[in-house]
């Protein structure tokens, strides 16, 4: 794979005349009489699980609440995507208007923070989509999965060939998605050959730190001019344009 310069991104301040600009990935948004177009963005995090946690269906129900709450205190931003709960980690894809994906990151952050019982621990930005031209999920759901004996990796992996191998597993499972229009996105992840990432490449990834981590993503985001460029990164590759 050829090297590719690694950069760093973070909420973008969208003007209008950009928002304006960008109608290809606009959404027209429509509830009851009212409309509005939104601007679709992409997050896609992961976080490591506590070795004491019993029951990990606790993170789903969690996260379906707080996609209920997000409902309702955004009624026209539709949140689509999907939480795979492996045994010693997460991965969550949330699509939906900016406010939705920083309240979901300010969650995750205060679940970290929990003195007792926390849901789970270390976690990562890995990927930020602004304007995606579409959504890969019609809808949001979650998955439990059992242990995975993972893609045999390379000591010397580089974290872009990591999020490539994420990406690249999320554009499969997309275009089996468009197949099968109708089905729970959970539940396509059984019936598709290899649909989701490995467990262990999402590990290896929470060691990374050229990945920012959700604490660091606010603060760049609530101090947009005090951005350090030194203060992080996230990866840019030719593959991730496909995703």
């Amino acid at each position: 794979m050829t090297p590719h310069k690694i950069s760093r991104i973070s909420f973008e301040n969208r003007g209008p005349e950009e928002e304006d600009s960008a109608t290809v990935s606009m959404l027209d948004v429509r509830h009851g009489e009212m409309s509005e177009r939104i601007v679709l963005q992409r997050l896609i995090v992961i976080a490591r699980l506590p070795p004491d946690l019993a029951d990990r269906t606790e993170l789903g129900a969690h996260h379906k609440k707080l996609n209920f709450q997000l409902s309702k205190r955004y009624i026209l931003d539709h949140m689509t995507g999907l939480l795979l709960i492996y045994p010693s980690c997460l991965l969550h894809v949330i699509e939906s208007s900016r406010d939705v994906l920083v309240s979901v990151l300010r969650d995750l952050t205060e679940m970290q923070q929990q003195p007792d019982g926390a849901l789970v621990g270390a976690s990562k930005v890995v990927f930020m989509a602004h304007n995606p031209q579409s959504r890969i999920f019609h809808q949001w759901s979650y998955k439990v999965l059992d242990a995975d004996e993972g893609k045999r990796l390379e000591e010397e992996e580089s974290t872009e060939a990591l999020v490539c191998i994420l990406l690249s597993a999320l554009q499969k499972l997309g275009e089996h998605l468009q197949a099968s229009q109708k089905a729970v996105p959970a539940s396509v992840v059984d019936r598709t050959p290899e649909p989701s990432v490995s467990q262990t490449v999402l590990m290896k990834l929470l060691t990374r730190d050229e990945l920012l981590t959700p604490q660091q993503h606010l603060q760049m985001f609530n101090s947009p001019l005090n951005i350090s460029m030194g203060a992080g990164q996230v990866v840019r590759s030719s593959c991730l344009s496909t995703v």
